[in-house]
């Protein structure tokens, strides 16, 4: 199993990198953003708690974003199998701790965070070119000015958080696609070694106690 969290600012790419991923390694794609448009879409009672918080450039509070997960994860044979890739969750440091705990409750945490790092300025064009292709109605100058203000405030501490775990790794979320896709498999292999590595040496441990009992 293999849980990966993407991070970055809006506009950094996490949803494209979040499909390479998906087809190389079989995750479950949880996007917490796409989820809440759908609710907008349908009108849902939580469509319409959710748009007035995203309509005006705002994080969803906290609580919403964590009952929302806890149901994906819940929901989704899928997510207990080979593993799940994080998009748009955690956003705060607070949500981190949460996530964290949700895992552990199921058996399993967060192995590796992907930190997509893109320049500002190519985030706002990033941003407002698709807005142009998709009518995206929070792809908008000022509603992106805001999106940015607000995720380098109650968000980026969240680099912080996951550098001090030891579970951050630093891509460049600035060029051309196959190259940050393979930077990340890259990270995401390292990841994967050192996880059977720790396995084994538990089994050996398990298999030592088990001699020492029946000895």
């Amino acid at each position: 199993m293999l849980n990966v969290v993407i991070f970055g600012a809006p506009g950094s790419g996490k949803g494209t990198q979040s499909a390479m991923m998906i087809h190389r390694y079989g995750l479950h794609h949880i996007s917490t953003g796409e989820v809440l448009r759908d609710h907008i879409a349908r009108g849902t009672k939580l469509g319409k708690v959710a748009d007035h918080y995203i309509s005006r450039g705002q994080l969803i509070p906290d609580e919403l974003m964590i009952d929302v997960l806890a149901d994906l994860l819940d929901n989704n044979p899928k997510a207990t199998a080979k593993g799940v890739i994080f998009d748009g969750f955690p956003r705060t440091i607070h949500q981190a701790r949460v996530l964290s705990d949700m895992l552990a409750e199921r058996g399993t945490k967060v192995h590796a965070v992907i930190g997509l790092e893109v320049p500002e300025d190519r985030l706002v064009y990033r941003m407002m070119s698709r807005g142009k292709e998709t009518g995206r109605a929070d792809d908008n100058l000022d509603t992106i000015k805001k999106r940015l203000e607000v995720y380098h405030r109650q968000t980026s501490p969240l680099k912080e958080y996951y550098i001090n775990e030891g579970k951050y790794h630093k891509v460049d979320g600035d060029g051309k696609v196959d190259r940050i896709f393979n930077d990340i498999v890259n990270h995401l292999e390292k990841v994967r070694a050192e996880e059977e590595k720790m396995m084994q040496q538990e089994h050996q441990l398990k298999q030592e106690d088990r001699r020492q009992q029946q000895g």
